[in-house]
């Protein structure tokens, strides 16, 4: 079994509230084992009173900037100094940056220039830079929520029927994708174009992805993508939400696949139709191509698993796909 990865957890107190200190010892110990945990701020302000109650606690290692500037954030520069140092000591292999504040940019930049996994945890006004440099990007508020809405639900007592929980469930579900659908996370829509891109570049015609690659790669095209920003827990209860997908057990994994769409599609009918107006004769790919575009400007192959038309073309029962030159491909119905 490989050994789990070493973080170095640094905490910007100027732009961290206190309340967030559990989830954020909970998020980066489900990654790996945590080796320095340090927090900076002026401990001279008064503002920093709320802290001082769960450095102890938490073991959290205190590090003083003055501010010698009113209005400037002098935290900035010791916390970047010390990932500097931590990084040149080779004693991790990641690093939590824990700051609403985008000035941190080029340092998880860097410290992945380096090859050090980077997770970044900030609240949902976080900029978006900051979120596109980490390797993933936690946003403790909507975490906070989720940590919020299990603990209500543990308090209340069970009841004995659950039929006002079903005639509840589609109201309450409303009200989720109402909260979660603000633009401090990516948009539903942007998620479920790179799920149907990364499914038809991993997989060909007859297997799908696994449920943890499919996971991985998303997470590396959006940093800051998590289920509980969106209100699910489990990332296979997320992806059931998406009704072009289709999960299945395969032994101990799950595979995912987009759904085939059946012979009586709208736009598998008009191709069908398409190529009969032909005759025998048939029709060159390339102009069932355009004049398919023509009639439907948003039709992509991609929609329907296939990452070429021609793919497409060829799942439709009725038609078949033939060289009627080396370079020239025709359709004709069967």
């Amino acid at each position: 079994m490989a050994e789990e990865k070493r973080f170095a957890i640094l905490i910007d107190s100027d732009n961290i509230a206190p309340k967030y200190i559990s989830i954020i010892l909970n998020e980066i110990s489900n990654k790996g084992t945590i080796t320095y945990k340090r927090i900076y701020g002026d401990w001279t302000s008064s503002n920093a009173g709320s802290w001082k109650k769960v450095l102890l606690m938490n073991s959290l290692i205190p590090v003083q900037q003055y501010s010698y500037t009113h209005g400037k954030n002098a935290t900035d520069s010791a916390m970047i100094i010390d990932a500097m140092d931590i990084l040149y000591s080779g004693e991790v292999e990641g690093f939590a940056l824990c700051s609403s504040d985008s000035d941190f940019t080029r340092l998880a930049a860097r410290l992945r220039e380096a090859g050090k996994t980077v997770i970044g945890l900030g609240e949902s006004k976080t900029p978006n830079p900051f979120r596109a440099a980490c390797d993933e990007f936690k946003l403790l508020d909507r975490i906070a929520d989720d940590y919020e809405k299990d603990d209500s639900e543990k308090e209340k007592p069970k009841k004995k029927s659950d039929s006002s929980k079903k005639k509840n469930a589609s109201k309450d579900n409303e009200k989720d994708n109402e909260k979660y659908s603000e633009a401090e996370v990516t948009p539903l829509e942007t998620i479920a174009a790179s799920l149907k891109d990364i499914i038809v570049e991993s997989t060909d015609d007859d297997n799908g992805i696994d449920i943890a690659l499919l996971g991985n790669r998303l997470q590396k095209r959006h940093p800051d993508f998590d289920t509980r920003n969106y209100g699910y827990a489990k990332f296979s209860v997320f992806l059931r939400k998406f009704d072009f997908l289709t999960l299945e057990h395969i032994g101990t994994s799950v595979s995912v696949t987009l759904k085939t769409p059946r012979d009586n599609d709208p736009i598998k009918v008009r191709i069908v139709e398409m190529v009969r107006s032909y005759g025998s004769k048939g029709v060159n790919l390339g102009t069932l191509s355009s004049e398919v575009k023509n009639e439907f400007p948003d039709f992509t192959p991609k929609e329907y698993g296939f990452s070429k038309f021609e793919q497409f073309v060829r799942s439709i029962d009725a038609l078949e796909v033939k060289n009627s030159t080396p370079l020239n491909k025709k359709v004709y119905c069967k």
